[in-house]
């Protein structure tokens, strides 16, 4: 059974076979590209779990993904799904020390249309996070950050007014 499968079946909002198939990835770097190849499958589902399993390989091989980073900027941070955008944003500051700078540019680059262009409470969480740890070394993105932080304070969500008082508290 392929992996695009295994990640199709469960029940919803559950994770599935996920760990089933993390578990083989781990067990064989070769298996990585099929894992990354369910990014674009036509089932949500597929790729909420995907980003998940993404993010359990990163955690064990942040390696593996030092080939990819530029396809994650130019491929996978066109899915419009929340889970995809909440998981680039989580993945690019877990690897940002293994980023070039013109690779960190862009990821910080799509991380602010996230933010911006995009309501999800994780997607705005995940994205303020990221961007809150890349501005210590950015001024200008930290100029940018400051008033974006601002507007989010006010937010009708607990849990982001309270993340976006808490990273602008921080820069100020």
């Amino acid at each position: 059974m392929n992996f695009e499968s295994m990640l199709s079946e469960g029940k919803i909002n559950s994770l599935g076979r996920t760990i089933e198939v993390v578990d083989i990835v781990l067990k064989d770097q070769a298996k990585f590209e099929e894992l990354y190849q369910c990014y674009f499958s036509d089932d949500e589902w597929v790729r909420l779990r995907v980003s998940n399993a993404m993010k359990r390989v990163h955690e064990e091989h942040p390696e593996w993904f030092d080939e990819y980073i530029d396809k994650f900027l130019t491929e996978i941070s066109k899915i419009d799904q929340p889970s995809t955008k909440w998981t680039f944003a989580t993945l690019m500051l877990w690897h940002r020390k293994r980023l070039s700078d013109r690779q960190l540019q862009t990821a910080k680059d799509i991380i602010k249309r996230n933010l911006t262009k995009d309501d999800d409470w994780i997607v705005q969480n995940n994205s303020m996070e990221a961007l809150h740890t890349f501005s210590k070394n950015d001024e200008a993105l930290k100029k940018w950050l400051i008033p974006e932080l601002t507007k989010r304070a006010k937010d009708e969500r607990k849990s982001v007014a309270r993340r976006a008082q808490k990273y602008f508290d921080d820069l100020s």
